[in-house]
């Protein structure tokens, strides 16, 4: 027997481990299933889903240079069915955005949509930075004020 990745067995799980279980899948061919191919929720103990002589589906996900075989319990059956993607509702076409006509301050205003140049982007920026420096300082926190070592 060859096992090629995307196929699918019924294997018997053979050992549990704090990180995985091992599955036969047959032929004396084993593999692996990691903690997190073992269900589509969080598992925090694999013993909790799994027990040992438990019969599972598993899809081979992954053949190493070595031999090992790494499967996957929750890809085995997880292709959603074809038609129930055909018969999914179509979502609606979505709005376009409306076109910005420049940088929008902080707060969106835009000084009254008219196109701002470079510089007084600039001197906008400037001026509300002046503004937030000048607010901290008269808050007197020493670390923005000419204060520097003294303490209140």
């Amino acid at each position: 027997m060859t096992v090629e990745v995307g196929q699918v067995f019924d294997g018997k799980v053979t050992g549990i481990l704090a990180f995985g279980a091992f599955v036969d899948i047959g032929e004396g061919k084993s593999g692996m299933v990691h903690i997190s191919e073992v269900a589509n929720t969080f598992v925090q103990k694999i013993s909790d889903h799994l027990t040992i002589g438990q019969q599972v589906r598993v899809k081979v996900i992954g053949i190493n240079a070595d031999g090992k075989i790494s499967l996957s319990i929750k890809k085995a059956d997880a292709a959603p069915p074809v038609e129930a993607a055909e018969n999914a509702p179509a979502r609606p076409p979505r709005e376009p955005r409306p076109q910005s006509s420049g940088w929008q301050g902080p707060r969106g205003d835009n000084r009254q949509g008219q196109q701002q140049s470079f510089e007084d982007m600039m001197s906008r920026f400037k001026q509300t930075s002046d503004d937030k420096m000048s607010a901290l300082r008269k808050s007197g926190d020493s670390r923005y004020s000419g204060n520097k070592g003294k303490r209140k």
